[in-house]
């Protein structure tokens, strides 16, 4: 999804690179350039080389405050106005409605990580970008071509999905009735009683119909 969409609320999982907006890229790798957060990711980097496991408060965290004017019409994906994120590893992050708020999250992650036994950096340092898979939407392609033009409006081709890509990835609607009504009227395949909008469970439907 689009980064700055990506920060609405209950929006979670790995990353996902969808039309991504150039001013909020912009200003990340803007933020990404400030040496004092190289200073920072250094500090931090020396302590660690103390201990071989290493506890949220091992890590450089930068919190950053992103202006959600009330004016402006998001729809159901407003951002969220508070990020806490672990510098050089910015996978990694915590989001909220207020600057507590965003480190919870981002503490709850970190202990997830690590009771699923995930892989940490030294602190100072980064982890590659995680992908989501694409295994099973790859079986579809098909269906995905036909789906998006007619369905979505879209280029299948100059869009990147995953298996966990959903409906809602690619509208701004409170809801996907819209596009269950779409789906019906071209395929006759009902598909409202999919909760997620995961498109791999939509395309597995049409080709099963």
């Amino acid at each position: 999804m689009c980064e700055v969409y990506q920060r609405a609320k209950g929006q979670s999982g790995k990353l996902e690179l969808t039309c991504p907006k150039p001013f909020f890229i912009g200003k990340t790798l803007i933020s990404m350039m400030n040496p004092l957060l190289h200073l920072r990711a250094g500090v931090k980097y020396l302590l660690s080389l103390r201990k071989n496991e290493w506890d949220l408060s091992d890590y450089p965290i930068r919190f950053h405050y992103f202006n959600t004017s009330d004016d402006e019409s998001y729809g159901r994906l407003k951002p969220v106005p508070w990020s806490a994120q672990i510098i050089n590893w910015w996978q990694m992050d915590g989001l909220g409605d207020t600057k507590e708020a965003a480190f919870a999250d981002l503490k709850a992650k970190f202990q997830a990580r690590k009771e699923e036994g995930g892989s940490f950096p030294r602190p100072g340092t980064g982890l590659p970008l995680e992908f989501a898979s694409t295994e099973r939407v790859s079986l579809h392609e098909d269906i995905a071509q036909d789906f998006f033009k007619r369905i979505l409006d879209m280029n299948y081709a100059e869009c990147w999905i995953s298996d966990q890509s959903s409906l809602g990835d690619f509208h701004d609607e409170e809801s996907n009735g819209h596009l269950h009504r779409k789906v019906w009227e071209s395929y006759r395949v009902d598909i409202s009683d999919i909760e997620d909008g995961n498109l791999v469970k939509i395309f597995e439907r049409i080709e099963n119909r």
